[in-house]
């Protein structure tokens, strides 16, 4: 997976100074590991390729003098073979490999956040709340979006084409405006400009504006639908509309959106909806999301429950 940059150097300055004799610190190591998985997952990254690194840089440390010694590949292993100026050595190793395997940066939102990703290409990626995706350092022109939405306007490269991936699937541009959303069961991907080719090694499926393609997150299965182009990236604009969508699925695009918590009653998450609602509105007063999709919104703790009347 992908590691924020910052967190990947972290990870790296934890990996050197827990090596080091007089190291102490160990409080603060752990509660930096417990502090977010993605902390624990760099540390690991970094430390197993720092392990690589010290296996070629000292191949005599992998077996002892009866040659009884095997490497493992455990939270610390590294600790155990690497010494001083070795240290070093393999961890300037590790952050090789980092790049060999391709760089990435990681971009989060917040609920209720909105982020505008400037490419080097001219290409931008707006980020819509609580979302994130990770976009290539080395040339802009792949990406994979991990949770969320975001609208994607790609300048076109016809010998370089802007790749995204989505779980499994692959998406290409040509010269494209499109939006795409993660839910709980589907992906879907609306195009305003240009066109879209889903997955052209297996399904080939052209998008082009005015149409919207939806795909299940696990599976082969999907559609295509006509799809409004002023609809497209609409919730820039502080509006979202759902068409036949799960009561499930509109709780998370609009918390996502707004920041309000909203979540579903038991039972209620399966009811379909149609609507569009105005982001603004939902902020200033919850409760007017019922009157406008039929629905029944009542305040519990922080939290705004939906459910079917």
């Amino acid at each position: 997976m992908p590691f924020d940059r910052t967190i990947l150097d972290a990870a790296a300055l934890w990996a050197v100074r827990t090596q080091e004799p007089s190291f102490d610190d160990w409080p603060a190591f752990m509660a930096w590991l417990e502090e977010d998985p993605d902390h624990s997952q760099a540390y690991d990254f970094v430390t197993l390729a720092a392990e690589d690194g010290t296996a070629a840089l000292l191949p005599e440390a992998a077996n002892d003098e009866a040659g009884e010694l095997a490497p493992t590949r455990s939270r610390f292993p590294f600790l155990r073979l690497m010494s001083g100026v070795a240290a070093c050595m393999a961890l300037v190793s590790a952050i090789w490999f980092w790049q060999a395997q391709g760089a990435m940066d990681v971009y989060r939102t917040a609920p209720g956040e909105t982020r505008v990703i400037a490419l080097a290409d001219g290409s931008n990626i707006t980020l819509a709340g609580g979302s994130q995706v990770a976009v290539d350092s080395g040339g802009d022109r792949h990406a994979r979006l991990e949770h969320g939405q975001a609208l994607f306007e790609i300048r076109h490269d016809e010998s370089d084409p802007f790749t995204l991936e989505v779980g499994t699937a692959r998406l290409v541009d040509a010269g494209t405006v499109f939006d795409v959303a993660i839910r709980s069961g589907e992906v879907t991907v609306g195009v305003s400009e240009g066109a879209v080719i889903f997955n052209p090694s297996r399904q080939n499926i052209l998008v082009e504006p005015g149409e919207a393609l939806t795909f299940a997150r696990e599976g082969s299965d999907f559609e295509t639908m006509a799809l409004p182009i002023d609809q497209v990236g609409e919730w820039r604009g502080g509006r979202v509309t759902f068409r036949d969508a799960s009561l499930e699925d509109v709780a998370a695009d609009i918390s996502r959106a707004t920041g309000v918590a909203f979540v579903v009653a038991e039972g209620a998450g399966a009811r379909r909806i149609s609507g569009s609602v105005s982001l603004d509105a939902l902020r200033d007063d919850p409760r007017s999301l019922g009157p406008l999709l039929g629905i029944a919104v009542s305040g519990e703790g922080d939290s705004w429950v939906l459910s079917v009347p």
